[in-house]
């Protein structure tokens, strides 16, 4: 298939790329570089640094198959201080994105959801049943770009899948032997917070650790970046004309933050100082996503754990410093 990937410079994105390229298939990124990074494309796609406002037309030509849209600002603390940006960029983005498709006759799109969309949840795992109350912009733009595929299958007869799930972690080895992992300047996930500071004096603070979970730490849900991408793959053939489907992925269980923390003990071999701190406001204890849909309807399922995760992050920080 010919497949164009919106931020397949970005950390998610660039993955599913190289793992699009594996399989056979003919990979177009579209990137503004505004977070990704141009060395983190495969070297056999295609990359056109651009925007989907502007040049989403372009790149899809006339005879691209599928879009796979990862394109979007991500940060939450960032979407309630600035909402104009995300509003903007991704559901604006989006629907520009959209239209182009519409116009070029390209009718299938795979979407990088978020399980943010449905806020403090009622009950864990999440179900693709529950409420959606997004508590940020970040949510809420994510579920209006949801929103707007669903129409998008009703009116011009797209076939839509979107994937909702939480943490991301880990990194990818391609057959390449290029790396392709998580680097962000801004960074606020715990795993590579954890790994990513001076080696000699690591360090992470643990926000609350008086939680109704069984070691009083925030239990969050955590996928690896390979199976995450192995998800996409199969969403990508599981569009069907005038259908819009939703899956979440989770890992059933969630692991706490002082079982990260402790693997990324066990991993690296380093002492790593865990400060334990005030809970933070609007902290849920546990967030976890059901993926029983996806592996009834699709196959998919979990095969790599935390260790994995922490195991890969650490070897692609080694060859990122070149150590």
């Amino acid at each position: 298939m010919k497949l164009l990937v919106t931020g397949g410079a970005g950390y998610i994105g660039g993955v599913v790329a190289a793992k699009l390229v594996e399989a056979g298939h003919e990979v177009t990124v579209l990137d503004n570089l505004s977070t990704g990074h141009a060395d983190a494309v495969h070297p056999a796609v295609n990359f056109i640094h651009g925007s989907i406002q502007e040049d989403a037309k372009a790149a899809l030509g006339g005879d691209t198959d599928a879009v796979l849209h990862f394109a979007a600002a991500s940060l939450v603390g960032e979407s309630v201080a600035d909402p104009a940006k995300y509003w903007t960029n991704n559901l604006g983005g989006s629907l520009a994105l959209l239209d182009a498709m519409r116009e070029t006759g390209t009718r299938k799109i795979v979407f990088s959801s978020t399980a943010a969309t449905y806020g403090e949840p009622e009950s864990v795992p999440i179900l693709e049943t529950a409420p959606t109350r997004p508590t940020n912009p970040y949510g809420a733009t994510k579920l209006a770009v949801d929103s707007a595929l669903t129409e998008y299958a009703r009116m011009h007869s797209f076939g839509a899948v979107s994937l909702r799930y939480f943490n991301v972690a880990g990194a990818y080895q391609a057959q390449t032997g290029d790396w392709f992992g998580e680097r962000h300047d801004t960074e606020t996930h715990l795993i590579p917070n954890v790994l990513g500071g001076d080696p000699e004096k690591l360090s992470v603070k643990m926000f609350g650790t008086d939680y109704p979970t069984p070691d009083g730490t925030c239990v969050r849900d955590y996928i690896h970046v390979v199976d995450l991408a192995e998800a996409h793959l199969l969403a990508l053939g599981a569009t069907e004309p005038g259908r819009h489907r939703i899956f979440n992925l989770g890992s059933g269980s969630g692991y706490s933050v002082r079982q990260v923390v402790d693997v990324c003990r066990e991993v690296t071999g380093l002492t790593i100082n865990a400060e334990e701190a005030p809970r933070r406001a609007g902290d849920p204890s546990t967030l976890i996503a059901s993926s029983e849909r996806i592996q009834s309807e699709l196959g998919w399922k979990v095969t790599r754990g935390l260790g994995d995760m922490v195991g890969d992050a650490w070897k692609f920080i080694g060859v990122r410093s070149g150590k």
